[in-house]
């Protein structure tokens, strides 16, 4: 039985027929393995990033450091530079001709005349030990 070509022996004699299939009543169980493998690949992966932290916390710190000591350094020099200046600044105020000038020609003060000039110094330093006379209705001092 020929027909367009087509061999009686070609065609395969069984048949596929779709069937239902109910997979309700199946009951999965959890594989123990899977679990276990499961927490193995965490542990795995929570030595690799314990491992890169410790590697790279002291490489940070010193980086940090090196940053705080360059902005140190920095400010060192401001500081220095700062000090000079105040320096220099408080040798101009304490120049006795400024503040002579100053007196003279804003406050219009006078040099008194020599006659009421009074000099008064400051007495040296006694020894260590050295007693002083009683004063009237005081007692010795030490000094």
């Amino acid at each position: 039985m020929r027909t367009r070509g087509l061999v009686a022996e070609d065609f395969d004699p069984v048949v596929v027929v779709p069937k239902s299939i109910d997979n309700s009543k199946v009951v999965r169980q959890v594989d123990p393995r899977l679990s276990r493998d499961l927490w193995l690949l965490v542990f795995l992966v929570g030595a690799l990033v314990a491992g890169l932290v410790l590697y790279a916390w002291p490489h940070l710190a010193l980086r940090q450091t090196g940053v705080e000591a360059a902005e140190m350094a920095h400010e060192r020099e401001t500081l220095v530079e700062e000090n000079r200046k105040l320096r220099l600044e408080k040798a101009a105020l304490e120049d006795l001709r400024r503040v002579e000038a100053i007196a003279v020609r804003h406050l219009r003060l006078e040099s008194p005349p020599a006659e009421r000039v009074v000099i008064v110094e400051k007495p040296a330093p006694l020894p260590d030990g050295t007693l002083l006379a009683r004063e009237q209705g005081g007692a010795a001092r030490d000094r």
